[in-house]
């Protein structure tokens, strides 16, 4: 049981994650999918995983990812850090940017358990060619297995703190914390929580953010770093529509990224470059580029405002939407 005594300042800076964090939900989901305990919440999800996972560019990177990171439990926390959350990209150059001693610490004590291996050693001494080699494996896996569901998967963290804010602002802090997850309790100045490690720890003086993900797995993950605000990730509803057995034609024809574009700029009427990048998990350079193929296909139309570039879905590409099978990630 870990045990968070929170004071004022922590208290009146509860917040929720305006949205979801690339790299750290990547890492979350290619454990949750490990766990066959867990995976089978969403039985059409891991067999689709794993059949990805299996084929291409995707089966390097899962077997890098399963041999360098514990297969249940706590993370190293490095992996899953409070920055990047505006892109893969800038989720991955966090993790470089990590001090290599606090690399060392806590990749050691995630390998406490397994075997010593020429490449764990390696991740665990920070070694640069290996965390480049770490982030090019998050990035392939997220592409081919994560990509085509994140535009459902925004939509339903947008749902989770919707409901939850409701509950904060019709009963207070004390209705919100009993409402996130029965492994979560408050009891006044303390919040009790069930996770993968135990302890009495502080408030830092910066405030809670709350993330719900549907890929945290049976417990919460919290991450207290001093001078930062605790992080506590709680288990959420799986979003329905990801859980559509017939696959996604569509990501096999455009590209797993690129069909979550099209996708996103449909659902959302139009987006900036910028919101786009955001909304799909992307850099900004990345989102850019995606828009100008889909632009030179046909498929959506960009227009000037001011000092930024809208994007919009054409009725070519709207058709090309509405012809996936049904109850697909369309």
């Amino acid at each position: 049981m870990l045990r968070l005594q929170l004071g004022p300042a922590d208290l009146c800076r509860v917040r929720f994650g305006d949205r979801l964090h690339p790299v750290g939900t990547a890492l979350l989901a290619g454990q949750w999918l490990r766990d066959p305990t867990v995976a089978v919440l969403a039985p059409a999800l891991a067999e689709q995983a794993t059949a990805v996972e299996a084929t291409g560019a995707a089966q390097a990177a899962t077997a890098i990812l399963r041999h360098l990171l514990p297969e249940r439990g706590r993370l190293p926390d490095f992996v899953t850090p409070l920055d990047g959350l505006e892109s893969l990209a800038a989720g991955l150059e966090a993790i470089r940017a990590t001090p290599a001693c606090r690399v060392r610490a806590e990749a050691t004590a995630s390998y406490a358990g397994v075997s010593a291996t020429p490449l764990r050693r390696r991740f665990a001494a920070a070694d640069p060619e290996v965390l480049d080699l770490f982030g090019g494996a998050v990035a392939s896996w997220f592409d081919a297995v994560l990509a085509p569901l994140w535009p459902d998967l925004v939509s339903t963290h947008r749902q989770q703190v919707t409901l939850a804010s409701q509950r904060l602002a019709q009963h207070g802090l004390a209705g919100l914390f009993a409402g996130l997850h029965p492994a979560i309790r408050w009891r006044e100045p303390v919040l009790e929580v069930r996770t993968w490690w135990s302890g009495d720890v502080v408030g830092t003086g910066h405030g809670v953010i709350l993330l719900p993900s549907p890929f945290a797995g049976l417990r919460p993950r919290v991450l207290v770093q001093p001078g930062r605000p605790i992080l506590l990730v709680y288990p959420a509803p799986m979003p329905i529509r990801g859980d559509a057995p017939e696959g996604d034609p569509l990501g096999r024809l455009l590209g797993a990224t690129r069909a979550a574009v099209l996708r996103r700029l449909a659902g959302e009427g139009g987006l900036t470059t910028t919101a786009l990048s955001r909304a799909v998990g992307v850099s900004l350079s990345s989102a850019s580029e995606h828009a100008t193929a889909l632009r030179a296909a046909g498929l959506v139309v960009s227009e000037r405002e001011g000092g930024t570039v809208r994007h919009h879905v054409t009725p070519l590409g709207a058709g090309l939407l509405s012809v996936g099978p049904p109850g697909g990630l369309s």
